[in-house]
Parts: structure tokens; C-alpha cells; sequence
């Protein structure tokens, strides 16, 4: 603080020192009414709120112990519920993959405070088509098109279900789903997997961990399956938290989710079981530019959306908008060549 040498500043500092006596004395009352009394942490359990439920809650226990606040689950049975749950303070923190993570930072006062490692140590998964094994449907066959089969898409919300088959496969082949399938059906990856292992549907989308959790689910199904597709790397899920969560409790999840499962001893091999049940190996830290890739795919579909058009004007915003963030990214993946 700047000194107070003056008369003026002297009275200035009696008066403060006042006004401090004062905070003093009111601020037991103060920190009480402001720490939460609960963190509600939402999870989407579109992958089956009963198998998703025991895997989170030791995690949440652990959390709770930690910040030294109540954790309480909320589960959301698809993204828009996910995302407004969180715009209108229902939760105030959650997981969430990346493309619902971009619109809770856009949309619902978030930031992002961490992002997971997967088992095997990788910070990011993949998307991916799959098909009923031994049905000889490939991926030529597919981009053919011809309205011959039925394709199952993930939620509109979906980075690895929607956003990413469309960003790297079928825009840039100039393919429309609903022109190209005989008919499209928009569900969870769960879903999707039964459907193409029971013969409902002839090909879905999916995403390696989502792979992995039917595979621990339903054995039998998914050695019906098979993967004729697989994206570049995206984005793993984040941590996200509303801006305006309490500073320190907000510092205290952050620090949680950090050090989780990390060192020796019983309480970190005790942490990394509940890790294990989840798929993740850890979580790393990140900040809101963890999202530029899903902003570069978005980008690159509305700059796919205004070719349609053919007016040049809204071609040329387009392209300046996707040439801006797409910079961008590239020169940070430059950078941190691991994100």
C-alpha cells in the first residue's frame, strides 16, 4: 500500500483502521454466510445414471473430505440439461466433454480448471464409427452414400458423437447424413452400441472411452462391434466451474482434481482405484484455450454451412473467422504439442 505521510493521510488511516475495527467484528458473521453450504457436481448419465453413479460417488466423497464442503451429484440426462443446469446455478461445477465444456464457459459463466488424463496417460480420445463385425460394411461403403444404411449420430452437443465425424469426415467430403443415410437417429453412444450390436442400426458413431465403458458393460455386445472410422485426437472432458464460485473453494477443487491419485501411499493407490472405475488416469491443469479445437471444428463447419449459401459476403466473414482461430490453435498446438 502506498505510505500515508500527510495530515490528511493520517486522519485517512485513523478513519480505515476504524472501518477495519468494524469488518472485524462483523466478519465471523460474513465468512459463514459466504462459504456454500453444497457444491452440486453434475455428470451426464447418458452412458446409464445406474452404472455412472458408483463409479463417481467415491470420487465425490474424497472431494467433500478435501474442500470441506458437502459434494452432491447431480445427474443430467443429456448436454442441454447438463449446460443450463449449470447457466442457471443449479450446479456449480461439473464434467463435462469439450464441445458442452466451450458452451458452459459461452454460455453458463464457466472456466475450465482441469482436464482428465485417460488410463493409458493419454490427454485426449478419438471419435469413432462403428459397425456390426462380420457385416461388410466399410467406410468406402459409407461416403458412398446411396441411402443404404441407417446411421445412428450422437447428441447435437456431442463433440465425439456429432461435431467431430462431421468436421473431419463428412463436411469436408461435401456429405449431408440426412441425404446420404436412409435414415438418422440421433442417441447416446450407449444407445448407438446397442442399437448396432443387436442389428437395429447399421452404423454409429462412438468414441474410444465410450468404447471401452460397453466393452466393461456388455462383453458380449461389443464383440459384435467394430471400428472402420477414427478421428484425429480430441479434446479429453474438463473440470468446469461457474466463475463465480466462492475463490477459495474454487481453488480447493482445483488443487483436488490435481493432486488426485497422484504420489505413494494407501490413500493415492486408494485414489487410483476410483480413477480406474472411471477410465482416467489423473487430471492435468488447463484454462478455457484447452477448447480452441472445438472452436477451430466450429468454425470450420460454419465456414462449410456459408459455402453452401454462395453469398460471398457471409463466405468471406466465414473464412476470415475460421483463418483467425485456426491460427490461433495452430500456433499453440505449436507450442504444447501434447495438448
Amino acid at each position: 500500500m502506498i505510505a500515508l505521510r500527510t495530515l490528511g493521510g493520517l486522519a485517512l488511516a485513523g478513519t480505515l483502521a476504524l472501518g477495519a475495527l468494524s469488518l472485524a467484528g462483523c466478519s465471523p458473521k460474513t465468512a459463514q454466510t459466504s462459504q456454500p453450504k453444497e457444491i452440486v457436481f453434475s455428470i451426464l448419465s447418458a452412458e446409464n445414471q445406474a452404472s455412472m453413479a458408483p463409479l463417481w460417488q467415491p470420487l465425490l466423497d474424497d472431494m467433500s473430505a478435501q474442500i470441506g464442503v458437502k459434494v452432491k451429484p447431480y445427474f443430467s440426462s443429456n448436454y442441454t440439461s447438463q449446460i443450463e443446469a449449470m447457466r442457471f446455478k443449479q450446479v456449480q461445477v461439473g464434467w463435462f466433454s469439450a464441445l458442452p465444456a466451450l458452451d458452459a464457459v459461452e454460455r453458463a459463466n464457466g472456466e475450465v480448471l482441469g482436464r482428465v488424463i485417460d488410463a493409458g496417460g493419454d490427454e485426449t480420445y478419438k471419435s469413432v464409427i462403428i459397425v456390426r463385425k462380420g457385416s461388410g460394411i466399410t467406410l468406402e461403403k459409407i461416403l458412398a452414400c446411396g441411402q443404404k444404411y441407417t446411421f445412428g449420430i450422437g447428441d447435437p452437443q456431442s463433440t465425439s458423437g456429432t461435431l467431430a465425424p462431421m468436421a473431419y469426415l463428412f463436411t469436408p467430403k461435401g456429405i449431408e447424413p440426412s441425404k446420404c443415410f436412409k435414415a438418422v437417429r440421433s442417441a447416446s453412444h450407449q444407445a448407438n452400441s446397442f442399437a448396432v450390436a443387436n442389428g437395429v442400426l447399421d452404423v454409429a458413431t462412438n468414441n474410444t472411452v465410450g468404447v471401452v465403458f460397453f466393452g466393461r458393460e456388455k462383453p458380449e455386445l461389443a464383440a459384435k462391434l467394430e471400428t472402420i472410422w477414427t478421428s484425429p485426437a480430441l479434446p479429453e472432458s474438463s473440470i468446469v466451474a461457474r466463475k463465480d464460485v466462492d475463490p477459495a473453494i474454487k481453488e480447493k477443487m482445483r488443487q483436488f482434481f490435481l493432486t488426485y491419485g497422484a504420489g505413494t501411499g494407501p490413500t493415492a493407490d486408494k485414489q487410483r482405484e476410483v480413477l480406474k472405475g472411471l477410465a482416467y488416469g489423473g487430471f492435468k491443469p488447463a484454462d478455457n484455450s484447452y477448447l480452441d479445437p472445438i472452436r477451430e471444428m466450429q468454425a470450420s463447419e460454419a465456414l462449410a454451412d456459408a459455402r453452401r449459401t454462395g453469398d460471398a459476403a457471409k463466405i468471406a466473414a466465414a473464412q476470415a473467422a475460421f483463418d483467425k482461430i485456426h491460427t490461433a490453435a495452430t500456433l499453440k498446438r505449436a507450442k504444447e504439442p501434447d495438448v
